[in-house]
């Protein structure tokens, strides 16, 4: 006999909290929105609803997968960004609440330009490239990624939101597909790999065990990447132009000492809502 919406919830939540999940409930609740695709008011409403045998078995799955650590973005391929539906796989990073400040910190420096073309570094799902030219009418943008897993992912993104007509995808190793000169942006983004191979095993199950090592690790401080796009990006940007790079928590130092102030000014570090430095902005001040 099937069980119903609040019984397996409740059994649920137990198997979740065993396996050291946060907040149990919230995402037992969750995972049954998904599998039943209603929202959190129906499962108030009728915690007594029965679910067919089909639906009780996809819920039961989804939850051993959570108890595995999966994340639930992963589980349920979605996941809400900048106030857009992305979908999301495991050849992509999870697109945090903290990016939306590149993307918010990227609008306000556009604010007056009429056809901006931009660059996103390391493009994963799309979300900041998708986010920004749907903001912006008469942007255009290239996403460039060295997974082909992802740039196809960034692509369906694209689509989904009307964009993609506006965006490119190239797949690349930061700059390798474009030549100086034949091409300059009006702004570069990026979020980029930036995590020390040191700390990789400190990290949380969902993040070590499911997410894109590539998309997270960058040499053994964290800064392998963040040193390429301060070195490269200038060939690729127009005098003037801005270059945007998210940071680790504990980054900001270490990247303020890296700017050569011959070819950059340090327009700021933003912080996130936790008072954390975590978007680092620049502007070319040299014409090469």
């Amino acid at each position: 006999m099937s069980l119903s919406i609040g019984e397996l919830i409740l059994e649920a939540a137990q198997i979740l909290r065993q396996a050291g999940v946060p907040e149990p409930r919230r995402e037992a609740a969750s995972l049954m929105e998904f599998v039943i695709q209603s929202d959190r008011t129906f499962l108030l409403s009728h915690p007594e609803h029965l679910l067919t045998a089909m639906q009780e078995d996809h819920f039961r799955r989804s939850v051993s997968r959570r108890a595995d650590r999966e994340p639930l973005q992963y589980i349920t391929g979605q996941q809400d960004f900048f106030g857009l539906d992305f979908e999301v796989t495991k050849d992509v990073l999870i697109p945090r609440p903290e990016t939306e400040l590149l993307v918010e910190t990227a609008l306000k420096l556009l604010d007056a330009a009429k056809a901006p073309l931009i660059c996103d570094i390391g493009t994963g799902s799309g979300c900041i490239a998708v986010a920004l030219v749907r903001e912006m009418p008469r942007a255009s943008a290239i996403g460039i990624d060295l997974s082909e897993a992802a740039l196809k992912v960034a692509q369906r993104n694209a689509t989904r939101h009307s964009v993609a007509q506006r965006t490119a995808f190239l797949i690349a190793d930061c700059f390798s597909a474009l030549k100086p000169g034949q091409i300059r942006f009006d702004l570069i983004v990026s979020n980029p790999p930036y995590v020390a191979g040191s700390a990789w095993e400190g990290l949380q199950r969902e993040v070590r065990d499911h997410e894109p090592r590539l998309a997270l690790v960058s040499g053994s401080d964290g800064l392998v990447m963040i040193r390429r796009l301060l070195t490269e990006s200038a060939a690729f940007l127009k005098l003037g132009g801005q270059l945007l790079i998210e940071i680790g928590f504990d980054q900001s130092a270490a990247v303020e000492r890296l700017i050569n102030q011959s070819l950059w000014r340090l327009l700021d570090i933003h912080q996130d809502l936790q008072r954390i430095p975590r978007i680092v902005a620049l502007e070319k001040i040299t014409p090469r």
